[in-house]
């Protein structure tokens, strides 16, 4: 694309050229052979102007009409079929909310029991669950209630709110898109842009809107500077609304604020994970891109507490060998592409920080592919310097292909020991782990004793948080204090779980520092933490396995999701072929056994032709169809391949359980049974 840029640039400049030889030709009064020879060649250098202006049209358009029209047709289906739909719909929505219905219910479902068990169960984690609503002083220590904000500008006239990296990076992608007057070095410019947007500071930002001349897109109306706008929603718990609190926007914070009952709960031993499952809430200000950005969504957040002098992984060897896309800063920032690297190299090499980080990354990439996302649209970029915080040690995003272009859906960071320690120095309690030494070591140690006699006399029922506090205070603050109370008999001390100062004299007190010899290191735990996007990987997925194929007719396109069965919201269907009692008896028998078993399944027993029921049932992405057409035997149809077997009606319930649950594929079904022709019935 950039070579037709360049290449209509200069067939821009050379009819230019040409045009003002013939005006000056004309202007001399020359001779007219000379002139319409200079005509011609005019004439010659706008057709060519015009084929690369076609060929750059057809290589911008074509893609990105393709990409809009695919997704509007799985949107619609997805919609028709009740995967889900805007929320309040009749009362018109409301943006960024939506609900789920049966099907997309089903797929959720399925998706988050995959979840549990390739993570939870299989690596042994500690599952929480934690209330959505969270007190102002638990994200005022995360740093929520300062930082998580974006930029918002407004239309002068109307006050409507817009996000302004959302603009900006709207006006670079039409014009890169859509204007073919652009030329190479301002293509490479907007390019360069959207590259380093996310660096942008308040005023950066602000100063490209005005220099492009970016206006509210519904009015075209003047915008105001950037301001950023803090995303959490409000509200207040108990009724005399003092004390103020969040919708949570992560799930993450109730499990390090319960790290040091889990991490006894666990034995006292790391390392361990401890995982949650749960509704997040952020107050977009303009959300868009269906279930991609939304108001409400369920995250799914494994905390993997491990010590940061120690980020080995036991099993690290059984991902060590996996080979997938991966996308580190190097080749971002030289403007390469992600490429295949072996996940025990990118480790190896230091691409990726440490072992740990490694195993998750890799056990993520599992996850994703068992679930049908292609891997082959499917990468790891790691996050370039400007995007990670200043705590973290390396992150990975999960991103995968879609109409929408590479979407972030799962995070994997690395995020030193930032969070136990932020609530550490909050709360007053110490959220450390210990490890026994071999051998005992001398270390000069800081003793806070607090004098719970004069505490207690002093505050009363207050005495156990002045204390925890005073114990929590680091070397620092502990020898101020000390300097303090030693110069002058007193100090003001800030107690964070009372939320107010309090005066400690010098009897309520003894800090030193002694020598001692330890038997055990007590450390701050490091977190590697993997986030998961569920409606981002749900949505992916539908595009990932969506598709059309023709009618048996030809006539038209019959949609088709082709979920793997682990995914699929209903996994059977059960049609009697024709409306007959005897029929529908044993469909009813199957259907019994099917559910005595657990497998999702639909009985349809309408008067419609057989090969419109099929076709219903693949626009839902049921795999498998059992056809009652025998009170001793019935067929099993496979979506994809259309393929039929026939198997006993004792056996129907058991062959479909079978591939429900992993333990057989279609290709051993084919090879166990006789096969069925499918010609007459499908559509």
């Amino acid at each position: 694309m950039e070579t037709l840029r360049e290449s209509l640039s200069e067939k821009s400049s050379s009819v230019e050229a040409q045009g003002n030889v013939v005006r000056a030709l004309k202007a001399s009064r020359a001779a007219k052979p000379e002139i319409d020879a200079a005509i011609e060649l005019l004439n010659k250098l706008k057709l060519e102007k015009s084929a690369v202006e076609k060929q750059l049209q057809a290589s911008i358009g074509n893609g990105s009409h393709n990409r809009e029209a695919f997704r509007q047709n799985v949107v619609n289906t997805l919609e028709r079929r009740l995967f889900y739909i805007p929320s309040f719909k009749i009362y018109r929505g409301f943006a960024g909310l939506f609900d789920y219905g049966p099907p997309g219910c089903a797929v959720k479902s399925n998706v988050l029991s995959f979840w549990r068990q390739h993570f939870i169960l299989e690596e042994n984690m500690l599952e929480v669950d934690c209330p959505c609503v969270t007190p102002e002083i638990v994200l005022k220590a995360s740093g929520h209630v300062d930082k998580f904000t974006d930029l918002m500008v407004k239309d002068e006239e109307t006050g409507t709110g817009y996000r302004a990296d959302h603009l900006l990076k709207d006006y670079c992608n039409k014009k890169l898109e859509k204007d073919l007057t652009i030329s190479a070095e301002k293509a490479a410019e907007l390019k360069d842009v959207l590259a380093v947007m996310e660096d942008f500071s308040t005023e950066q930002l602000g100063a490209k809107i005005k220099e492009y001349g970016i206006t509210a897109p519904d009015t075209k109306n003047p915008l105001s500077d950037p301001y950023p706008f803090n995303l959490m929603f409000q509200t207040s718990i108990g009724p005399s609304g003092s004390s103020p609190g969040y919708m949570r926007p992560e799930t993450a914070q109730g499990i390090f604020v319960n790290f040091k009952d889990l991490y006894y709960y666990n034995g006292r031993k790391l390392p361990f994970a401890a995982a949650q499952i749960g509704q997040a809430f952020r107050n977009e200000i303009s959300p868009r891109q269906g279930l991609l950005r939304v108001r409400e969504f369920t995250l799914a957040e494994i905390e993997h507490f491990v010590d940061p002098e120690n980020k080995s992984h036991p099993k690290f060897s059984e991902v060590a060998k996996l080979e997938f896309l991966m996308f580190p800063r190097e080749e971002q920032m030289s403007g390469q592409s992600a490429k295949k690297f072996c996940l025990g190299e990118a480790v190896a090499k230091g691409t990726v920080n440490n072992e740990t980080l490694g195993y998750f990354i890799g056990r993520v990439y599992l996850f994703l592919v068992r679930l049908g996302i292609d891997k082959e649209r499917l990468r790891f970029r790691q996050h370039l310097a400007n995007e990670m915080a200043h705590y973290a040690a390396d992150c990975w995003d999960a991103e995968i292909e879609s109409s929408y272009g590479w979407i972030e859906c799962v995070g994997i960071a690395d995020r030193s020991a930032f969070d136990l320690c932020a609530h550490s120095e909050k709360s007053g309690v110490p959220l450390v782990a210990e490890e026994k030494l071999a051998e005992p070591k001398e270390v000069e140690i800081l003793v806070i004793t607090p004098v719970k006699k004069e505490l207690g006399l002093a505050f009363k029922g207050n005495q156990k948080n002045v204390v925890e506090s005073l114990e929590a205070m680091n070397e620092e603050e502990a020898m101020q204090m000390k300097a303090t109370l030693e110069s002058k008999g007193e100090v003001e001390f800030y107690v964070c779980t009372l939320e107010k100062n309090v005066s400690i004299k010098k009897n309520m007190v003894s800090i030193s520092k002694e020598k001692k010899k330890e038997n055990q290191r007590v450390f701050t735990p490091s977190v590697i933490e993997p986030s998961f996007g569920i409606g981002r990987i749900i949505y992916c997925l539908y595009e990932h396995c969506f598709g059309t194929r023709p009618s048996k007719a030809g006539y038209e396109q019959l949609n088709v999701f082709r979920f793997p069965p682990l995914v699929a919201p209903i996994k059977c269907t059960v049609f009697p072929l024709v409306q007959n009692q005897q029929f529908e008896e044993a469909a009813k028998v199957i259907s019994k056994e099917l559910a005595s078993v657990g497998i999702s399944h639909k009985i349809d027993i309408t008067g419609t032709s057989i090969g419109k029921r099929y076709a219903r049932t693949d626009e839902l992405g049921v795999p498998l169809a059992i056809t009652v057409d025998s009170d001793t035997s019935v067929t099993i149809r496979e979506r994809d391949s259309k393929d039929q077997v026939r198997v006993s009606l004792k056996e129907a319930a058991s062959v479909v359980s079978s591939v429900a649950e992993g333990k057989m594929t279609w290709q051993d079904v084919w090879a166990s049974f006789p096969h069925h022709s499918s010609a007459a019935v499908d559509e």
